[in-house]
């Protein structure tokens, strides 16, 4: 079977000329015969663009691959744009399987007959996808839901599409340059707890749930109830909304919509959940996205498939926000540095060269038109340009720049003047100034104060040990009474350090990195306090 699907593979590659993909200099002598009947291939399916010829194939190849595509799409960091824009182009429109079946699936998870759980159910899917499929029914109380379910036997078949993926991806990591640059077998391993992720519909909802807390009574987003009464790990039943589909732009504006308020406000709602609930919808593509027009001034969202939802680092969030204003006020050497201070670049890399190098692709950008400047791409732009000192871009930032790209070209489509600047620059300054609020630090502070009583006691020892080692250059037992000058000495670094983490409070950019350290410095400002006041 595996033989079969690799043969089918090969055939299709070679229908699309897709070994013009590869350096074939590259490739050892065995692979080169391997592809070399691919020449013969003369159907008018391998003209066109590289972008196109892939898209074709990856829809030949079907729904595994599609959904791989999709993925790709998202990653600019990685993809060359003219196969991003082809790529993005993959729809997932997959036949429906049968009533019949998705009623035997259905009863298999919750463990009774369809008509004991609803009072109706609707024959025909709402929709139709790669992974699962929708059908609308209505509770006994009489309330309208969706009930979504896994396609049968999609876990099998994922698994060995996967596998197969491995397999070309080490190829390609060993035999191409661009390939090793690209870390294929990362890609696909990401691709891998992605769509394993979406078999499971209790993970699923569980993202709904928190999401629909988070704008709980909010009039910017909806995110539909989950009623886990019937729900699990292979079903999923929600509330069922009606609402227009957001790439529904004429329908929208014949209804009168405010368009311009429609897209300030998804701009809103994308800095919201990252900074402030850092918690956000990592696949907000227009088949997930509608939009409740009663109020047609004052529109709202309403979201959809929570599968894959993002969050960021308390570290990343800080430096994300302070990257981005130092980005709208062109302070190129504070972008620099604070790269350096977060770590995404060695400590050792050169400020002078890393300034230039951020300097010369942003400069040329904020010569447009600020509502033409696009603040993914600027992001794109500057982790390529950081990746050339080394810089690792984590999961999570990619999962944001692409959800930050989706939120951008989505605003722009619904209103062409959309500036985000004006938008996200005071978000993020009012994010930043609550963030080292006293009520926000307090409110740290009693979240460790646990976690600080437990590690108490063993504190003074380890405290003693670490400078008595740094004074003389190696470990020395503590002392049962340390000797007068040493006392001395210990209360007075002691002493700095409480001095020291009082200014970091105070004046939270001076001391970047004792914020980064949750807890141990006031930990240690505590014990150095307490000893001065026993003495």
């Amino acid at each position: 079977m595996r033989l079969r699907r690799l043969s089918k593979i090969m055939r299709v590659a070679g229908k699309y000329r897709l070994d013009a993909l590869l350096d074939k200099s590259q490739l050892p002598l065995s692979l080169r015969l391997l592809l070399a009947p691919a020449v013969l291939f003369g159907s008018s399916d391998n003209k066109g663009s590289r972008g196109e010829r892939l898209r074709k194939a990856m829809e030949e190849l079907g729904p595994i691959f599609i959904k791989f595509g999709q993925l790709l799409s998202t990653r600019p960091d990685l993809v060359a744009d003219d196969i991003c824009s082809e790529l993005a182009k993959l729809q997932d429109n997959v036949p429906p399987f049968s009533s019949a079946l998705f009623k035997k699936n259905i009863e298999a998870a919750l463990g009774a007959s369809v008509d004991d759980v609803f009072k109706s159910f609707e024959p025909d899917p709402l929709a139709s996808a790669s992974i699962a499929q929708v059908h609308g029914a209505v509770l006994a109380d009489g309330t309208q839901v969706v009930v979504k379910a896994v396609r049968p036997g999609i876990e099998k078949t994922i698994r060995k599409d996967i596998a197969l993926m491995y397999t070309m991806a080490r190829l390609l990591a060993k035999y191409s340059e661009d390939g090793r640059r690209l870390h294929p077998v990362e890609v696909v391993k990401d691709y891998d707890h992605v769509i394993l992720e979406e078999l499971n519909l209790q993970s699923e909802g569980a993202n709904a749930s928190l999401l629909r807390n988070n704008f709980e009574n909010s009039p910017l987003l909806y995110v539909p109830k989950i009623f886990w009464s019937h729900s699990n790990q292979n079903v999923l039943v929600m509330e069922r909304i009606y609402g227009i589909p957001v790439s529904s732009i004429s329908e929208m504006k014949a209804a009168g919509v405010d368009m311009q308020v429609l897209a300030e406000r998804g701009v809103e709602i994308f800095f919201t959940q990252v900074f402030d609930d850092n918690f956000f919808h990592a696949d907000m593509h227009p088949g997930n996205v509608f939009v409740d027009i009663n109020n047609p001034k004052q529109p709202s969202y309403q979201a959809l498939d929570c599968a894959i939802m993002g969050s960021l680092s308390s570290a990343d969030q800080f430096y994300i926000a302070r990257n981005l204003l130092a980005i709208f006020n062109r302070d190129y050497r504070q972008v620099a540095e604070l790269h350096i201070r977060s770590g995404w670049v060695a400590a050792d890399t050169p400020v002078n060269e890393f300034t230039g190098a951020i300097r010369s692709v942003c400069e040329p950008i904020f010569q447009r038109p600020l509502d033409e400047i696009s603040l993914g791409h600027i992001l794109i732009s500057l982790f390529d340009t950081a990746r050339r000192f080394n810089m690792e871009v984590q999961p999570s930032l990619v999962l944001l720049q692409k959800t930050l790209l989706n939120i951008e070209g989505l605003g722009r489509q619904l209103y062409p003047q959309l500036d985000l600047w004006t938008t996200a620059k005071p978000f993020l300054e009012k994010w930043l100034k609550k963030r080292y609020s006293p009520k926000s630090v307090i409110k740290q502070m009693k979240r460790h104060i646990p976690d600080w009583l437990e590690y108490l006691p063993q504190i003074p020892p380890l405290i003693y040990d670490a400078l008595q080692n740094r004074e003389t250059g190696h470990n020395v037992p503590a002392p049962a009474e340390p000797a007068p000058s040493q006392s001395r000495k210990l209360s007075g670094h002691i002493g700095a350090a409480v001095v020291g983490v009082g200014v970091g409070l105070v004046f939270p950019h001076w001391a970047e990195p004792i914020a980064q350290l949750p807890g141990s410095s006031f930990i240690l400002a505590a014990i150095g306090l307490l000893i001065l006041l026993l003495r």
